[in-house]
C-alpha cells in the first residue's frame, strides 16, 4: 500500500505530496514518523493508493497515535482552505491538532492506584516485623480502601509501597487522569429559561438542519438562551455542537453557564490553555466523549464528527479574521463545515458587520430579528456629554461632571460602575514640550506607551520595553509630557476621586497569568470592587446583574482610523459596551464622552439604531466603492531592508497594472505604498492596495497569487490578504 504524506516541514518547496510504502496499520488521516533526506520527520497521511509513479520508495517508519489525528472532514478542510487562501498544506494541517502533540511534546498523564489484595488480617500477617512503613500503608489502604501510588511513595517511600506490590498484599489498578481547564467550584445546575415569543421564533428556526442564519438582537435580548437550547435540540438526536466567542475572557462566564446546563458535554479550545490541557480537552472531542466545543477562532477547527449547529457569537469582531499566517477566515471555514454537514449556521451578534447584514439583505442568511430585551426591559438610555464645552468650562479632569455625579450616585446605590477605554498603560506617548521629541520604539515605527506601574515605556507591537525618560535625548529639555490617558491613569484617577472604593482594571497587563481573566470576572461578579476599568476585553458578552452605570471615555478613538471601517468599529464598540448597564431589574444608564457629539455615530447610536447607521454606512460603501461591493485585496510585504522592500513593492505593483490593463473593467482602485506602520520588529512593511469589483475577485485574485508566487524573494515575505480587518 502507498501512503500520500505531507511532511510537517514549513516550506514551499517541500509543500507537495510525497509517497511511502506503509502497511495495513497506516490509516487516512494518521500522523506518521517518515525517513525525509537524512533525518526522521513527522508528516501526516491524506491519501492511500495501491500503486505510485515513482521507483525506491522509502517506508513509514511507524504510526504516532492509536487514532488517525486528523478526521477526513479536516482533509475536506484543509483541501478548501489551501485554494481559497492559497496555503501550504502544513500551515493548514497543524491547525487541526494541539501543537504539544508535534514532536510529543505531551502526553496523556497515567497514574496508578493501589488497594489490598488479599484480605486486613491476611495483609498484617505477611507484613514482616518491624516493618512499620509497610504496616502504615496497609491500615492507609485499609482505611480508605484505595490510594493513589505517589501519595502513598512520598508518605512511606517507594520501596515499601512495591514490595507490597512483589507480595501480591497489594494490587495496582492504572487510570488515565485528565487535565480539566474547567473550574470545579463551578458546578452547579443551569436549569432551562422559558422562552419569550421572540426566543421561541429563533429557537423554532435553528432547529431545521441545513440553514444559514443572521441573528440580530439586542444585547441583553437572551441569543445565548437561544443558542443553548438549539444545541440542546442537536445533541438529543445525536448530533454536535461548536460555540465560538471572540475572546478569551468571555469563556469562563460563557462555560459556567453552558457546564450548568450539559455538564460533562462540553469542552474548552483556546489559546490560554496549557498545552497538556488543549490535548486532553482535544482527545475528549476526537474520542466523542464531548459533543459541545465552546471556544475561539480556532475551535473551529475542532475534530467533531456529525456537526449538527456551528454558531460564531460577536460575529462582526475582528478576532475571527487570522491576520498571520496562516491566513484565514473564521466563518469561511464554518460555513464549509456546515456544508459538509448539513448543519445550521448562525451568525449573531446585537451589532453585525455591514457585510453580513448586506448578505442576509441579499438572502444568504435568513435574518432573525431580536429587537427586545428579556423581560421588556429597556435598552439604558446613552447621555452623550460633549467634553469640549467641558474644557471651555474649566474642567481639565478625563471625567465630565455628569460622569462624576453618576458615579457617586452608582456607588451611595451600592451598584457598580463599568468604565471602558479602549487603550491600556498609563499614557499613549510621551512628548517633550521644548523639541517635541516622541518616544518611539527602535524596532517598530510606533510611539512607546508608559506604564507608570512598573515605570517602563513599552511598544505595544514587539513588546520591548524602555526606562521612563528624565529628559528629552534630543534636546536634554526636562519637560516632559505625557499623552493620551490609558486604563492606568484611569484607575489612579478613580482611586483619587473615590479613596474608599475598590477599583479593578482589566486589560493585556493584567491578564496574562493563566486564569487571571475569570479571577477578575469572578472578583467582579462576587462585588469585590465597585468599578471595574477595561479595554475592549470588558465591551461584549459579559453579563453583571448589578452594573447600572457605564461610562465611554474618548470615544472618539477609533473614529478617525485610516479605516473605512472606522465608523463602523465604534458604532459596534460603543454599542455593545452600552449594552453591559441594566441588564437585571435595577435599570442603568451609559454617559459617553466625545470630542465630536454631533458625529453621526454617535446620533445613532444614542438610539440604538442599528438599522439607521446601517443604511447610512451602506450608502456611502456603494459610493465610494467599498466592501462589500468591492473585494479589497493587499499584498502585505516585509522586509528588513528598506530598500529591497520598496523594490519588491515595486515589482509587484507593476506586475499587477499589467493584470489591470488586460482586465480594466474589474479593478476600481489600484496603489502601492508605505503601510501605515512602517516598521514592525525591524522589518519594513509596504503594501500593495486594490479594490476588485465582487463579481470578478475570485479571477482576479488568482492571478494575484500568481504575481506574487513569482517574486518571492529569500528573507522576505508578501501575504495576500483579501477584505482585511486591520489595514494598519
Amino acid at each position: 500500500m502507498i501512503a500520500e504524506v505531507i511532511v510537517d516541514v514549513l516550506s514551499s518547496e517541500v509543500d507537495r505530496v510525497f509517497d511511502y510504502t506503509a502497511d495495513e496499520s497506516i490509516k487516512l488521516g494518521d500522523r506518521v514518523l517518515v525517513p525525509f533526506g537524512n533525518r526522521k520527520t513527522e508528516g501526516y497521511v491524506i491519501g492511500l493508493k495501491d500503486k505510485s509513479d515513482y521507483d525506491k520508495l522509502k517506508s513509514v517508519y511507524e504510526r504516532l497515535d492509536e487514532y488517525p489525528a486528523i478526521t477526513c472532514e479536516m482533509l475536506s478542510v484543509m483541501e478548501f482552505m489551501t485554494k481559497k487562501y492559497h496555503l501550504r498544506k502544513a500551515d493548514v494541517l497543524r491547525l487541526f491538532i494541539p501543537s504539544g502533540m508535534r514532536g510529543g511534546r505531551v502526553h496523556a498523564i497515567v497514574k496508578r492506584f493501589v488497594r489490598l489484595n488479599v484480605d486486613f488480617d491476611e495483609a498484617l500477617l505477611s507484613v514482616r516485623k518491624g516493618a512499620d512503613k509497610q504496616l502504615g500503608i496497609v491500615k492507609d489502604i485499609a482505611d480508605i480502601g484505595e490510594k493513589r501510588f505517589d501519595a502513598l511513595s512520598k508518605l512511606y517511600g517507594a520501596s515499601a509501597v512495591n514490595a507490597l506490590i512483589d507480595k501480591g498484599i497489594l494490587a495496582v489498578r492504572s487510570e488515565e487522569v485528565g487535565r480539566s481547564p474547567f473550574n470545579e467550584n463551578d458546578d452547579f445546575d443551569f436549569p432551562k429559561q422559558v422562552a419569550t415569543e421572540e426566543q421561541k421564533r429563533a429557537i423554532e428556526l435553528l432547529c431545521k438542519p441545513g440553514g444559514s442564519y443572521l441573528l440580530h438582537g439586542v444585547t441583553g435580548s437572551g441569543k445565548t438562551e437561544v443558542y443553548m437550547q438549539a444545541i440542546e435540540h442537536y445533541v438529543s438526536i445525536d448530533k454536535t455542537a461548536v460555540m465560538l466567542v471572540p475572546e478569551i475572557s468571555l469563556t469562563p462566564q460563557l462555560m459556567r453557564t453552558f457546564k450548568g446546563r450539559f455538564h460533562k458535554n462540553i469542552a474548552l479550545l483556546h489559546s490560554g490553555l496549557s498545552d497538556g490541557e488543549r490535548f486532553d480537552e482535544w482527545r475528549r472531542i476526537r474520542n466523542g466523549e464531548a459533543k459541545i466545543v465552546i471556544g475561539a477562532r480556532s475551535a473551529i477547527f475542532a475534530p467533531l464528527d456529525n456537526v449538527g449547529i456551528i454558531i460564531i457569537d460577536e460575529e462582526h469582531d475582528g478576532s475571527y479574521v487570522s491576520d498571520g499566517n496562516p491566513r484565514y477566515k473564521t466563518a469561511d471555514v464554518a460555513e464549509f463545515r456546515a456544508k459538509y454537514n448539513n448543519a445550521t449556521l448562525v451568525l449573531g451578534s446585537a451589532t453585525p458587520s455591514v457585510e453580513t447584514y448586506y448578505l442576509a439583505e441579499k438572502g444568504k442568511y435568513q435574518l432573525i430579528e431580536m429587537p427586545h430585551r428579556v423581560n421588556g426591559r429597556q435598552m439604558p438610555p446613552i447621555e452623550i456629554t460633549d467634553m469640549c464645552r467641558e474644557l471651555a468650562l474649566g474642567n481639565r479632569s478625563i471625567f465630565s461632571e455628569s460622569l462624576k455625579e453618576s458615579l457617586k450616585e452608582c456607588i451611595s446605590g451600592g451598584n457598580q460602575a463599568m468604565i471602558f477605554i479602549n487603550r491600556r498603560g498609563y499614557a499613549s506617548f510621551v512628548i517633550c514640550r521644548e523639541c517635541g521629541y516622541v518616544a518611539k520604539c527602535e524596532d517598530c515605527d510606533v510611539s512607546l506607551t508608559y506604564h507608570r506601574t512598573e515605570n517602563l515605556l513599552k511598544c505595544h507591537y514587539c513588546g520591548k520595553t524602555y526606562k521612563m525618560l528624565d529628559e528629552c535625548p534630543d534636546c536634554h529639555g526636562k519637560s516632559i509630557r505625557q499623552g493620551r490617558t490609558g486604563t492606568e491613569k484611569v484607575v489612579e484617577e478613580l482611586n483619587a476621586l473615590f479613596p474608599d472604593v475598590r477599583v479593578m482594571r482589566m486589560d493585556c497587563d493584567t491578564v496574562r497569568g493563566k486564569g487571571a481573566h475569570a479571577k477578575i470576572l469572578n472578583a467582579f461578579r462576587e462585588k469585590q470592587a465597585q468599578i471595574l476599568v477595561g479595554t475592549q476585553m470588558i465591551a461584549k458578552g459579559h453579563d453583571f446583574p448589578d452594573v447600572t452605570l457605564v461610562g465611554i471615555l474618548d470615544a472618539d478613538m477609533s473614529l478617525h482610523l485610516e479605516d473605512y471601517r472606522s465608523a463602523e468599529k465604534t458604532f459596534q464598540l460603543v454599542t455593545q459596551v452600552a449594552g453591559r448597564a441594566g441588564r437585571k431589574d435595577l435599570g442603568g444608564k451609559v454617559v459617553l464622552q466625545t470630542y465630536t457629539p454631533r458625529h453621526y455615530v454617535f446620533r445613532f447610536a444614542k438610539d440604538y439604531d442599528y438599522r439607521g447607521f446601517y443604511s447610512k454606512e451602506i450608502n456611502m460603501r456603494e459610493v465610494t466603492g467599498f466592501s462589500p461591493f468591492t473585494t479589497i485585496v493587499r499584498v502585505l510585504i516585509t522586509g528588513e531592508e528598506e530598500g529591497k522592500t520598496m523594490e519588491l513593492t515595486k515589482s509587484i505593483y507593476f506586475a499587477v497594472k499589467e493584470l489591470r490593463n488586460t482586465h480594466p473593467d474589474a479593478f476600481v482602485f489600484i496603489n502601492a505604498m508605505r503601510s501605515p506602520i512602517k516598521r514592525i520588529e525591524k522589518r519594513y512593511r509596504c503594501q500593495v492596495l486594490m479594490r476588485i469589483k465582487e463579481k470578478d475577485a475570485d479571477d482576479i485574485l488568482s492571478y494575484v497569487y500568481e504575481i506574487v508566487d513569482k517574486n518571492r524573494v529569500k528573507g522576505m515575505t508578501a501575504f495576500v490578504e483579501t477584505n482585511p480587518s486591520n489595514l494598519t
